[in-house]
């Protein structure tokens, strides 16, 4: 199966930047989506963005698309979330999330695996 590491989270005031990464190792063919979720306290998970591996993107809010920015490099099976101007109510913890196929469990089986999670606090 696939682990994902997030890095990146901290404390940062209002108005600031972070930039989150997260990095995918173990069996699989190919990690078809990369993306982003958060949850805050007493919220559902929810998607931020997320991008295929040919470079597709899908920002849950089309509003985060001017503060937040979905990159991957293939590569490396990294995947970036560049976030700006941030604001109180991106506090959250940023989960990490992989879709991926393994060899020989058939082209249509898609699996999913999610990191340990990394929290973003925004406050002064």
């Amino acid at each position: 199966q696939v682990q994902l590491v997030e890095s990146g989270g901290g404390l940062v005031q209002p108005g600031g930047s972070l930039r989150l990464s997260c990095t995918a190792s173990g069996r699989f063919s190919t990690i078809d989506v990369m993306g982003w979720y958060r949850q805050a306290p007493g919220k559902q998970r929810e998607l931020v963005a997320s991008m295929s591996t040919g470079g597709s993107t899908n920002y849950a809010d089309d509003s985060w698309k001017g503060r937040f920015t979905i990159s991957r490099d293939n590569a490396k099976n990294m995947v970036y979330l560049q976030m700006n101007s941030l604001k109180p109510e991106d506090t959250a913890v940023y989960y990490c999330n992989a879709k991926y196929r393994r060899a020989g469990f058939g082209p249509n089986l898609l699996f999913t695996t999610w990191g340990q999670g990394t929290q973003v606090t925004v406050s002064s």
